[in-house]
């Protein structure tokens, strides 16, 4: 099978490191005071880890502070009823459908999931990973039970995405880029018209998130599009207005 290879440009990387370290110095007060209101809502760990894909279908560890109860999973289950998506989630999972055909799936076009090592992703942990993710393939309420009330101010503000600097600096991500994908969403962007987006760098904030950030509701034809169009035509120059543009959009509703 075909790997998609993307290398971040030295310029951009320095850049990267530049800013992740500097903005993880300076917000280590803001960090740890997160961290203790969190301890002190809830029981539990305060931060979380998940498995994304990013630059050239890559899987990797990606850290965010914990907004929601420990309990969420079970909560869940309690007001599935009230899930949007239960419908299509619960079809879905009668019919034992999922998102590429088998025989995509082992076509020498297709794009790989690659771990962490750079190895190619096994059938096996492809489905290991796609059964700890199902539980929250479909799932989205108006008003979440699940999120504690300072995962709504951290999530409001971001601040529920610092950790993430930490990937920045390990290399897994950059500042600017594309969102890194859940595995279930990324399996469905194996297409030419979206496989685009993993040919560039995956980031902290993006095109999309500026561009619609308080602005209506957004369309995944939409994100899709601008994901491509940031792979297309990212430059130095444009991540930089990208990030200027971010710092205002922090303090509008997201709606996206």
């Amino acid at each position: 099978m075909q790997k998609t290879e993307y290398r971040i440009p030295v310029a951009k990387r320095i850049f990267d490191i530049a800013v992740a370290g500097t903005a993880l110095l300076l917000l280590s007060p803001l960090l740890i005071a997160t961290v203790i209101a969190i301890r002190l809502e809830s029981k539990g760990k305060v931060y979380y880890i998940s498995k994304r894909v990013g630059t050239g279908y890559r899987v990797f560890d990606f850290y965010k502070l914990r907004s929601m109860y420990t309990d969420a999973d079970q909560r869940l289950k309690e007001l599935k009823h009230l899930n949007q998506y239960a419908e299509e989630a619960q079809k879905a999972e009668a019919e034992g459908k999922t998102s590429i055909p088998k025989e995509k799936a082992h076509h020498s076009s297709a794009p790989q999931l690659i771990n962490k090592d750079g190895s190619p992703m096994t059938e096996e942990e492809y489905q290991e990973l796609r059964r700890k993710q199902a539980a929250g393939t479909f799932v989205k309420f108006k008003n979440d039970p699940r999120i504690t009330r300072v995962g709504q101010i951290i999530r409001n503000t971001s601040i529920d995405e610092l950790p993430q600097l930490i990937n920045v600096l390990k290399g897994d991500m950059s500042i600017v880029g594309n969102r890194p994908l859940p595995l279930y969403e990324a399996e469905q962007l194996t297409s030419d018209d979206w496989s685009q987006r993993f040919l560039a760098p995956a980031g902290i904030t993006g095109l999309w998130q500026v561009e619609k950030r308080g602005g209506g509701s957004m369309s995944e034809e939409e994100r899709k599009g601008l994901d491509n169009k940031y792979a297309q035509n990212f430059s130095f120059w444009n991540d930089i207005r990208l990030i200027l543009r971010t710092i205002p959009a922090l303090f509008q509703k997201e709606n996206v």
